[in-house]
Order: C-alpha cells, then sequence, then structure tokens
C-alpha cells in the first residue's frame, strides 16, 4: 500500500512526494520547513503502511538483551529439546552482541553487566565455545574481577543451580504454600505485579523440587575464589525491613526441610492448576518469555511429559518469540507487542493525514476491536464487578488486558471513519469503561491491576531484580486521561483527580518521570498533551515549566535524547545522543503547549527532517523503551517509525481529529 497525492483517501498532504524521492536537507535551512516536514511526512507514511500485516496489524522487533537467549538455550539444555541449528543461531547472535571487553550489556551503549555477561558466557558454553578461546577468556576474567557468579542476581544463580553450578541453600526460598495466602494477608501472589506473580507461582515448584540435571562441564573460571564460591554475609540488623526478611528467609529455608508432604504436595498441585488455567490459546503465559519458561520447568518438573498438550503448546509458543536475522543469527523476543504497535500506527498513519477511511486505517480498527477481551482475568481480584473490555499488549493475554494499550486502542478507533460505526462505538465504550474502572485509589493508573503498591513483595531477598509491584505512573495515567479527553469525559471526577495527581507528580525541574519509557523525555512527552486535552491551557504554569526544562536539555543538533542511566544517575536526567522517538516525544509535548512556531520545535522538526532515511524511517539503535527501569531495557523497532510520524503529522496538520471530535462529544 502507498501514499497518494490525488486527494484519494491515500493523501497525506498537497505537497506529499514518493518514497524514492530522497530526503532534501536543505530546504529547512531555505526557510521552507513546512515543505520538508510534509515531505518527510510522506515518506514516512509509504513506508509505515508498507509494513503493516495483510491481517490489518502492525508489530516492530522487540529486541531487549541476551539473556533471553541464554536462558532458552539453558531451558532446552535442561529438558534435554535442544537442537544444532538452533543452539549454533543462538550463538551467533549471542557472540555478535558480545563487546570488545569481553562483556555485554543490557541496553545499546550500557555498561557492561555481571548476570548477562554469565549467563551469556554459560550459554556460549553449552553452544561447543571452549574457555581458552579468546572471546570467552576475555569475558571470565571480567566476571572473576566484578564479583563472580555469587555477585550475581537471584535468577542467574537459580539458572545455575539446575545444572549444580549453584546450591540451592545457597538461593532465596520460595514456598509452594504461598498460593494459600487469602488476597488480604500480605505478599499473597496478588500483591505482584502481573509479571511477577507469573514467574513466581511456577517458581515455588522449582523451589520446592530443588532439581539438578548434571552439568557437562565446570564453571570454576567465574568463581572470584572457586574454594570459597559464596561467601557467607552478614545480615542487616533485625530493627531493619532487609534484617526482618534475611530472617524470614532463614526460618523458609528451615521450613523446607521440615514442611508437611501431603500439605507440600497439595501447593504445588494448587500452583499447577493455577498455571495451566493461565495458559493462553497459543501455549505461552501472559504473553511473554519469562513465565513461559519456568511454567515449562515447573510443569515438567511435576511429571508433565513433554508430549503432554500443555507442555508441547507451551514448547511451540518459545519458537514464536525467535526472530531470525539475515546472517542466520536467532534473536528471542522477550515479548511482542502488535496490539500496542498497531494502535500507535494508526494514531500516527491518522494524524499525517490519512483518511480516515482509508482500508489500512479500516483493516487496522477491524483487527483492533476483534482482540478486545471481554471476559475477566487476575484483574478482576481487586475489580470483581467491573465488566471486561480492555486490550493486551500481546497476540494472546486475555489474562492481563493492559491499561496503557487499552487507552491507545481507544484513541486509535476514534481516528477511524468504520463501516460499522455502533460496533467500534461498542468497542470503545467498554474500554472506556474498563479503564475507568481500573482508577486506583490515589487518582491514577498502573499498567494492569489497580492498588497494586504493597511495599513489601520488593523486600524479599528474592527480588533483587526489575520492579515486582505495579504501582500507577505518570504515562499510563497521562494516556488514560487523553483518551477520557477525548471522548468527552474531562469533566467527570475521576478525570479531575488524575490531573490533580499529575500536577502533584511534576518533579521540580518541570519534567515528569517515565515508568515505560526512557525517561523524562517519554513521561513529559505524555503528560503535557494529555493536560492540555484535559483543559489545561497552554499558559499553566506546570506546562510551561515542562516546556522550559524540554527547551534546556534540547541537544545542540536540534534532537532530544535520554539515556537509560537516567533512571539511576541524575546527571543523565534528559541527556543522551539524540533519536527518533525521543525528539518526537519532546515535539509532541511541544506542539501540545502550543509552541509549533517556537525555535525549539522547529530545530526538533528540522532534525527529524534532515536525520530521515530514503525509505522513510528513522535509524535508532538505543533503547527508548522500559520494562524495568534500569534493569530490563526495550528497543521496541516500531518506534522508530510512529512517533516521529505523528509528531511530524501534528506538525503539518495541528491539532488530531480525534481531540476535535472527542471536544463536541458529551459525559
Amino acid at each position: 500500500m502507498t501514499a497518494t497525492t490525488d486527494g484519494s483517501p491515500g493523501a497525506v498532504g498537497p505537497r506529499a512526494a514518493s518514497a524514492s524521492e530522497p530526503t532534501d536537507t536543505t530546504s529547512a535551512a531555505d526557510g521552507d520547513l513546512l515543505a520538508a516536514a510534509e515531505r518527510a511526512t510522506a515518506r514516512s507514511v509509504e513506508h509505515l503502511l508498507g509494513l503493516q500485516d495483510a491481517q490489518g496489524w502492525w508489530k516492530g522487533d522487540l529486541e531487549t538483551n541476551v539473556t533471553m537467549d541464554a536462558e532458552d538455550l539453558m531451558l532446552r539444555q535442561f529438558l534435554g529439546v535442544q537442537d544444532a541449528d538452533t543452539t549454533e543461531a543462538a550463538a551467533l547472535f549471542i557472540r555478535g552482541e558480545q563487546r570488545a571487553d569481553g562483556t555485554w550489556a543490557t541496553f545499546f551503549g550500557g555498561p557492561a553487566e555481571l548476570s548477562a555477561t554469565i549467563e551469556a558466557y554459560v550459554a556460549l558454553r553449552l553452544a561447543g565455545d571452549r574457555p581458552e578461546d579468546p572471546h570467552m577468556a576475555r569475558a571470565s576474567q571480567w566476571v572473576r574481577e566484578n564479583g563472580g557468579i555469587a555477585g550475581s542476581r537471584v535468577f542467574t544463580r537459580i539458572w545455575l543451580a539446575l545444572f549444580g553450578w549453584w546450591k540451592w541453600d545457597d538461593l532465596p526460598e520460595l514456598p509452594p504454600e504461598m498460593v494459600f495466602l487469602p488476597r488480604w494477608f500480605p505478599l499473597n501472589i496478588y500483591d505482584f505485579g502481573c509479571w511477577a506473580r507469573q514467574t513466581i507461582v511456577p517458581l515455588t515448584i522449582v523451589s520446592a523440587k530443588r532439581p539438578v540435571r548434571p552439568a557437562p562441564f565446570a564453571l570454576d573460571e567465574l568463581h572470584s575464589d572457586p574454594a570459597h564460591p559464596n561467601p557467607v554475609k552478614s545480615l542487616a540488623p533485625v530493627a531493619s525491613w532487609d534484617g526482618v526478611f534475611q530472617r524470614l528467609d532463614k526460618f523458609l529455608h528451615a521450613y523446607h526441610k521440615v514442611a508437611p508432604r501431603a500439605l507440600r504436595r497439595t501447593a504445588m498441585n494448587a500452583a499447577a492448576r493455577w498455571i495451566i488455567e493461565r495458559q493462553e490459546s497459543d501455549g505461552c503465559w501472559g504473553g511473554i518469555q519469562p513465565p513461559a519458561v519456568y511454567s515449562l520447568i515447573a510443569l515438567h518438573l511435576l511429571g508433565y511429559d513433554l508430549d503432554h498438550p500443555v507442555m508441547r503448546a507451551g514448547l511451540e509458543s518459545l519458537d514464536r518469540f525467535a526472530v531470525r536475522r539475515e546472517d542466520g543469527a536467532r534473536m528471542i523476543e522477550a515479548c511482542q507487542s502488535p496490539v500496542w504497535d498497531t494502535c500507535l500506527a494508526t494514531i500516527a498513519l491518522a494524524d499525517a493525514g490519512l483518511s480516515p477511511d482509508h482500508p489500512a486505517l479500516v483493516k487496522a480498527a477491524d483487527w483492533m476491536i476483534g482482540e478486545q477481551i471481554v471476559r475477566p482475568g487476575d484483574w478482576s481480584v481487586r475489580r470483581p464487578g467491573l465488566t471486561p473490555g480492555g486490550w493486551a499488549f500481546e497476540f494472546h493475554n486475555d489474562n492481563y488486558p493492559d491499561i496503557d494499550d487499552t487507552a491507545e486502542v481507544v484513541l486509535a478507533l476514534r481516528r477511524v471513519s468504520h463501516p460499522d460505526p455502533e460496533r467500534l462505538d461498542a468497542a470503545v465504550e467498554r474500554g472506556a469503561r474498563w479503564n475507568m474502572g481500573m482508577q486506583s485509589r490515589n487518582g491514577a493508573w498502573a499498567a494492569f491491576d489497580a492498588d497494586n503498591t504493597s511495599p513489601l513483595p520488593n523486600r524479599l531477598p528474592f527480588c533483587d531484580f526489575g520492579e515486582v509491584i505495579d504501582p500507577p505512573s505518570a504515562d499510563v495515567t497521562a494516556h488514560v486521561l487523553e483518551m477520557l479527553a477525548y471522548e468527552g469525559k474531562a469533566h467527570l471526577p475521576g478525570a479531575r483527580r488524575a490531573v490533580e495527581w499529575l500536577l502533584a507528580e511534576q518533579e521540580t525541574n518541570g519534567a515528569w518521570f517515565g515508568r515505560w519509557g526512557v525517561n523524562y523525555v517519554y513521561g513529559t512527552g505524555s503528560v503535557v498533551p494529555a493536560l492540555t486535552a484535559a483543559g489545561l491551557s497552554p499558559s499553566h504554569p506546570a506546562i510551561r515549566r515542562a516546556v522550559s526544562w524540554l527547551e534546556s536539555v534540547q541537544n545542540e543538533d536540534g534532537g532530544w535524547g535520554e539515556d537509560l542511566r537516567s533512571y539511576r544517575q541524575e546527571e543523565w536526567i534528559g541527556h543522551g545522543v539524540s533519536t527518533a522517538s525521543q525528539t518526537a516525544w519532546a515535539l509532541l509535548a511541544l506542539l501540545a503547549a502550543g509552541g509549533r512556531e517556537s525555535k525549539a520545535a522547529e530545530r526538533g522538526v528540522t532534525w527529524l527532517t534532515e536525520t530521515q532515511r530514503p525509505d522513510g524511517s528513522w535509524d535508532e539503535p538505543h533503547f527508548t523503551g522500559t520494562g524495568f527501569p534500569w534493569d530490563f531495557s526495550i528497543n521496541y523497532h516500531l518506534y522508530r517509525a510512529v512517533f516521529p510520524l505523528t509528531a511530524l503529522g501534528r506538525y503539518v496538520h495541528g491539532e488530531p481529529a480525534a481531540a476535535r471530535a472527542g471536544s463536541r462529544k458529551g459525559g
């Protein structure tokens, strides 16, 4: 499919050009920035239309880090299902990600990471690489100098324990009996975020079984002191939370030795039922790789044969996470993002001027409507009376619809002129109602659950990697608020509470923290359009502070960038190499704040037009998505297409049509 310039539904503007026309990098300097933006918009539209699947969806690669690939190989080794082709293709990818010093990072340009380096090293050993090979020797030396296996995170040491490379006694205990804890009791499984919950339940079985499959080799070269691989650490003071949970872990280790067999067996069977009940129709669990991996191990330990339908479907689902590259390398996606990518692509194309009844948009709307989830999931534990109606992030994840995706899908659907408007309206109304019902007590929204804010899970010794709870965030709250505004519901009490919460969450520098994107640029780029859509004047002090901050962190080249280290190091806040997606986020905020003709906006648009590739895309190796702040980062390969197009489209065409329509709707 291509964009047209003849006034047909594919038209994107009066001066649209074909994708084969070279990018004009002189027009902005000549003062014709609008013309340059129109041409860049047309190219980007054509490029994005060409990426749509015949069924109507878009999906870009979701790139994370080599631990996904390493753990896939370790799983296959543990289950005895490895094959030479898969092993070599995975090893090719892992080797290709190694840096000159022998280490691996968890995001492009990031620092070396101990656990990732250990897991990658082990995977390559399984693939046949020798410890004396130069690339392996560099890796093991770095590991030894930086704490060895003892310094790695719990999840890494669990994988090593499966093969006897680490002692189960030296790992935090996770008793399966926790599945019996009532929902009001501290540390029950619903106190954890859905991604952690899906991982922890199968790991309780693994922790109880403590399996060891004989390792094909030793790993002494990864210990700083092979004679004492796990130095004894002193306990924190008993009066501290860390001290309390360390002593609780010691008690649970003692309980493991005396746990009544009947009770433990019943608990493991209950955990297995919980796991099986949540297997999706495609065989996966939660649409993400880690719970699927641990669920397969847990069920296998309970006697489920590899030919059992549950196991067979689970193993087959893992192959769908594999992306084969042109060089033969095999990269594992931690997750797949078709719903998210499709709603963002729809918004981008509509805001770029594509006719609302364009066949590509209608097909996308049809697909999104068909993906709406109309049955309860784990979210209903806290909202038992709420009618379902959300959308998930992935192809198959009916148990865990996503509040963020639901808001963006509604915004996308409202941009489409559908031949069955009643069907579209019904889907939108269900989605908006579900979103409103998932509001937390403080007036904000989280990603998957309401009021999932217990401080206790993060204190567990087991939880040393990433977020394990799902508190509300500014970016998700902003997207829901924006949706409510476009639905004519900005005057409702829930929306006004969201506005108040967002205003209170603004940082002293004028920015907002980004939970699911990097980072303050993402948060600010999400919140400012939502607040102005909800009725805040561009002259409001909060909006002006945000604009001032964005202007202050704009790079000399005119773009914006922010390194993932901003999650931990203040000096990185708002600073990093310019990227297409982050430049677009900043522009979305500036345009919503009435700054279309500002020098900052013009420089940002110029950067986008001058860095666009001939095919209408942008190059973006840097990671701008977030799974867990700092701990788990994502490069959404479609971000470099959809967000720049959205920003350019709004620069060329002004306010989105959905905003104008929403302002006329009633409550």
